[in-house]
């Protein structure tokens, strides 16, 4: 099932220049971005549009993680959509380029982003990595099916230093026909290696019936 999310924040994180014309180069190359771009080096949350839309007490449910595993499945770091207010860090992901660069631009898939380096602006078809501030881990996918739904699982993977491999690779699809990726704009997220797209739904929910008494997802 194909959802659209979409960025709410969006604060750049730091900056580090240390050759002064080809940063004016890489400039140049992004003159006609709009002021509202979405840059390599933020950090953003992503509201989930589907659920949010339909909450009853017009609850934003944004992408969350933390340090808890899951049960099943593969056992990696829980990432779901979660109810809540937009402050936490759990709700905090940090935009940087692609796993491995070099391979991803030999193949067909699309071009790395944040090769021009931070605070560059990410263009729609670009590949990127989401890794969790606060825990470290990138937003993952493989082959394994999900607990509930029984779609392809969606984790936090890595040993908490910002590492990872080829599965934490994302395309930014943008919803209308622009070049820039902006903030507020809808937006999907496929999956590189499966072709899948990141998604949930507000019919699939945890809950102590499905998921037992000491469910780490109600935990969070």
């Amino acid at each position: 099932m194909i959802q659209k999310f979409a960025i709410v924040v969006g604060v750049l994180v730091g900056l580090s220049f240390t050759h002064t014309p080809t940063l004016v180069a890489a400039v140049n190359k992004y003159s006609d971005a709009p002021e509202d771009v979405v840059t390599c080096g933020s950090v953003v949350k992503f509201t989930h549009v589907e659920s949010s839309s339909s909450s009853r007490n017009n609850e934003a449910y944004l992408l969350s993680s933390e340090s808890k595993n899951l049960g099943s499945g593969s056992g990696q770091q829980i990432v779901t959509v979660v109810g809540g207010e937009p402050t936490s860090n759990n709700m905090m992901w940090w935009i940087r380029g692609p796993n491995d660069p070099e391979f991803r631009n030999q193949q067909s898939s699309g071009k790395s982003a944040c090769e021009d380096g931070t605070a560059m602006p990410i263009k729609c078809g670009e590949i990127i990595r989401l890794t969790h501030l606060e825990t470290q881990v990138n937003l993952h996918s493989h082959a394994v099916k999900s607990p509930l739904s029984r779609q392809q699982e969606v984790s936090g993977f890595g040993q908490g230093d910002g590492q990872g491999d080829n599965g934490d690779d994302w395309k930014v699809i943008c919803h209308v026909d622009s070049t820039y990726w902006s903030r507020e704009a809808k937006i999907y997220l496929q999956h590189i290696d499966s072709g899948k797209f990141l998604g949930s739904s507000s019919t699939v929910k945890f809950t102590h019936q499905n998921c037992g008494h000491n469910c780490p997802i109600l935990g969070q």
